[in-house]
């Protein structure tokens, strides 16, 4: 072990899943220079050409490709080692700070924080709430360890992966009278309540009603799917909300439609490339990548 450095074993492999020294260089927040002079201490510990040119990309050599077959099993077991010191030293098996927006917060998250919390007793889970950029902007400064969030986000330090797509739905008081086909033009000729500006949910309805011609001011705009619930139930008008927001007893009370053409927003999980995975954290992001197959 004496002569395999851990860090430049991940820059190693780091360049030849990205094909480039430059792209590697990105994802793992380094200069060019820095990642080619581990991956030439990484050859010189162990006496072996690593990578080879092919072209422009950068392809391993036998030996490189020796070394690869191991490099996910090294990278493991030492996360298991650290892990199981975290355990014996602390008694937990973790902590996950969780950054998400309030609807799927509310309507998404309790039972997969609940499988969790059963899995792992000990886990330390804090959750915050706040709108996609606030919420990507925490995760890049580290005060977030993991998102769950509406696309589109960028940013070259993360992981983006789609999880779910959230249909849209209309809803409106049951006196309310409206046509089978639920278009921006029947909008613009109803009150109609929306999320508060500033988030990708507003931005994605925004979009919807200016592709059907609809410039819409709205009765109201708040930040509170309940909030906007209970305005509909009272009567003050009809509201576009994430289909996640409207459970099926929600049918009960208000007037439940698709709207035409259909809208969907596209969830994905976001983590910045260079975290370290503990235990819960692991755990955390494979529960929220099995969303894609719910």
């Amino acid at each position: 072990m004496k002569n395999l450095n851990l860090n430049y074993l991940e820059s190693f492999a780091v360049v030849i899943d990205s094909g480039s020294f430059s792209a590697a260089a990105e994802r793992l927040q380094l200069t060019q220079p820095a990642v080619s002079l581990q991956v030439r201490q990484l050859e010189k510990s162990l006496n072996a050409t690593l990578i080879e040119r092919v072209g422009r990309r950068a392809r391993p050599t036998a030996a490189g490709v020796a070394l690869l077959s191991h490099a996910q099993q090294i990278s493991a077991a030492v996360t298991s080692a650290v892990d199981a010191v975290a355990q014996q030293t602390t008694g937990t098996a973790g902590r996950v700070r969780l950054g998400t927006g309030a609807t799927a917060c509310i309507f998404l998250l309790p039972p997969i924080l609940k499988e969790l919390r059963a899995a792992m007793p000990s886990l330390e889970i804090t959750v915050t709430t706040g709108n996609t950029a606030e919420i990507a902007r925490a995760v890049e400064d580290n005060t977030i360890d993991i998102a769950l969030v509406t696309l589109p986000v960028s940013g070259r330090s993360f992981e983006i992966t789609p999880v779910m797509n959230d249909e849209f739905v209309l809803i409106a008081p049951r006196e309310m009278k409206l046509p089978t086909r639920i278009t921006p033009e029947v909008l613009a000729t109803r009150p109609v309540l929306l999320f508060e500006p500033g988030g990708n949910t507003r931005r994605t309805a925004d979009e919807w009603l200016a592709r059907g011609g609809v410039s819409l001011k709205p009765l109201m705009s708040l930040g509170s799917v309940e909030a906007i619930k209970e305005m509909v139930r009272a009567g003050l008008g009809c509201a576009i909300l994430p289909g996640m927001a409207v459970p099926a007893n929600t049918k009960r009370d208000l007037i439940v439609r698709s709207l035409s053409p259909k809208l969907y927003r596209r969830l994905a999980v976001v983590i910045r490339r260079d975290k370290r995975l503990d235990r819960g954290l692991r755990q955390t992001l494979s529960a929220l990548k099995a969303l894609s197959a719910r």
